[in-house]
């Protein structure tokens, strides 16, 4: 780690401009294996290189690794946030926070890392959680709601964080229902809502968000470059992690007090406005068959309902509907 130190303090001295491996390896008194081996090292922690032959190495991107006071000084809510909990890595902020949950952990506890080593998105797929450069956060919430009510805790989480998206990168952000959020038809974010009941109430909720923020399109494995992006891919620079954080936590804040005091409608109105499945020819499979129609509107109850070509109305609770 030492080694590491010294050589981030020389690439950071150098003003971008290119360091021979030659000149590395005699300042800091090592092979050139071992030089490689530390520019790796240093890019598994999210930094980046440019490689050139004869030239050396030239630093590219340098993470801004998170600071609660940051996260602070943007807040504007009561609740959400006032504590907040970073890890420089973990295997899931979704398990840490349910964790700290079921020990009685405050609404608002947020769990925050630079890398997860098994992020989880929905149906239990594996979420792809590079260091310092999304992020990928839970968040504790105590609602008082009986369970059926959760799927529209999912879609106020959605229209959050897609508004602070555009407020915050100007990226024209919108909602595949039911909460995955797309920029050009590309994921730039999931969300997985988790909760536990009890006498068929919520004992609490855990809202896990995962956005690609200032990913390169190297980053990316070969299997997610046609689906995925990123902020900085779209927006073309890198993007401020803590004012993004914050602006979910406010805009959340006033969508769940909002909630709480009027209701689903407001928050459906506002999910329809951002929404790209609105309008759209869509498919889903269900255990028995296959619907398929034009998305219409939200359920009261948070599910998509699906006109079919006969004229008949369908309601879609859960699964994967492709927009087709």
């Amino acid at each position: 780690m030492m080694k590491n130190k010294l050589l981030l303090d020389l690439f950071l001295q150098s003003s971008q401009t290119f360091i021979s491996g030659e000149e590395i390896s005699r300042r800091l008194n090592i092979s050139r294996t071992a030089v490689w081996k530390q520019i790796n090292q240093l890019r598994d922690m999210g930094y980046e290189f440019e490689a050139v032959s004869r030239k050396g190495y030239r630093m590219t991107f340098i993470p801004d690794f998170y600071k609660v006071t940051d996260i602070e000084a943007k807040l504007n809510t009561k609740v959400l946030g006032r504590k907040i909990q970073i890890m420089e890595t973990t295997t899931s902020t979704q398990v840490d926070a349910m964790t700290q949950a079921e020990s009685g952990t405050e609404e608002g506890a947020l769990f925050i890392a630079e890398q997860q080593s098994s992020g989880r998105g929905r149906l239990g797929r594996k979420w792809f959680s590079p260091a310092g450069k999304g992020i990928w956060m839970s968040l504790v919430l105590r609602p008082e709601l009986p369970i059926r009510y959760m799927p529209q805790l999912t879609l106020l989480t959605g229209v959050a964080v897609c508004k602070a998206i555009r407020s915050v990168t100007g990226a024209e952000a919108a909602i595949k229902w039911p909460n995955d959020i797309l920029i050009h038809g590309k994921k730039v974010c999931g969300i997985l809502l988790e909760s536990a009941t009890e006498d068929n109430k919520v004992k609490y909720c855990i809202a896990g968000i995962g956005i690609d923020v200032n990913l390169s399109a190297e980053d990316y494995p070969e299997e997610l470059t046609e689906i995925a992006t990123s902020l900085k891919l779209e927006t073309g620079h890198t993007i401020d992690r803590a004012l993004l954080i914050a602006e979910i936590l406010n805009e959340m804040e006033l969508l769940y007090n909002r909630y709480t005091s009027e209701g689903f409608t407001p928050i459906q109105v506002e999910w329809e406005e951002h929404s790209v499945s609105i309008g759209q020819a869509v498919r889903t499979e269900t255990l028995t068959e296959t619907i398929q129609g034009v998305a219409k509107r939200l359920d009261p109850s948070g599910g998509l309902v699906i006109a079919a070509p006969s004229g008949e109305e369908r309601v879609v609770y859960s699964g994967e509907v492709e927009i087709i």
